[in-house]
Formats: structure tokens, C-alpha cells, sequence
């Protein structure tokens, strides 16, 4: 499985890399902190999952999530934020995210989270 991971703090990225990397099945094939790259990357690598965050630098997670599902709705999409509210929750669900995680409570699921996606393609 091919991955994008698109969150604006090193810190996750670099343990989001670190959990996907152990997987042999599992890739992370390029990562942006901002919405911009993140679409750009989409569009250039195409990949079957993007785990992306709800607020960044020049744009939002759910900009991402609908120009994603617009353009490549076969790309499945996690958000993992640490603004886990309802209305998000609702908003991305609604938009076609596939997954919703709140970074401080289920980032240690993503494996888990991939692998139901790999089984299922998602269940939100």
C-alpha cells in the first residue's frame, strides 16, 4: 500500500513514518506539511492512502479531503487531528473520509487503521 502522509508538525510525521515503515506491505511514498504539496503530491504520485491533518499552513485538511475524493476518489483518506471534535468529525465523514483519529487517542492505531482499509477500504 502506497502512502502520502500531509500534517504541518515534523514530530508526527516522522512517527506516523516510523509505525508505517515497520510494515513491509506498507510504503510511505512522499510527505508534505502543508495543503499545497499535499495536493500536488496526490496529483504527481497517486497513492491508495493519504493520512493528512485538519489545520495547517495555507489550508485545511478538508480542503485536501475534497479535492481528493473530486479528483482520485479512489484514494482512500485518514484524518488524524488533535481537534478530534464532532462538527470535524461530521464535516469529514460527510466529505468522504474514509477514517477520523484523534492524534492523542488513536495515532497508535493507524496500523490497524491501514490494515482495515487494506481488508475493507474503509469503514468510518
Amino acid at each position: 500500500m502506497r502512502i502520502i502522509i500531509v500534517d504541518d508538525s515534523r514530530i508526527i510525521q516522522d512517527r506516523l513514518y516510523e509505525m508505517i515503515s515497520e510494515e513491509t506491505d506498507f510504503r510511505v511514498i512522499g510527505q508534505a506539511y502543508n495543503v499545497v504539496k499535499g495536493k500536488d503530491m496526490v496529483s504527481k504520485l497517486k497513492p491508495d492512502v493519504v493520512i493528512s491533518d485538519i489545520r495547517m499552513p495555507g489550508g485545511g485538511g478538508i480542503e485536501l479531503l475534497t479535492y481528493i475524493k473530486a479528483n482520485f476518489p479512489q484514494v482512500k483518506v485518514i484524518i488524524a487531528t488533535n481537534y478530534a471534535y464532532p462538527q470535524y468529525r461530521e464535516k469529514c465523514i460527510e466529505e468522504g473520509a474514509e477514517y477520523f483519529l484523534s492524534k492523542a487517542e488513536d495515532l497508535d492505531k493507524i496500523i490497524l487503521t491501514l490494515r482495515s482499509i487494506e481488508r475493507n477500504g474503509g469503514i468510518s
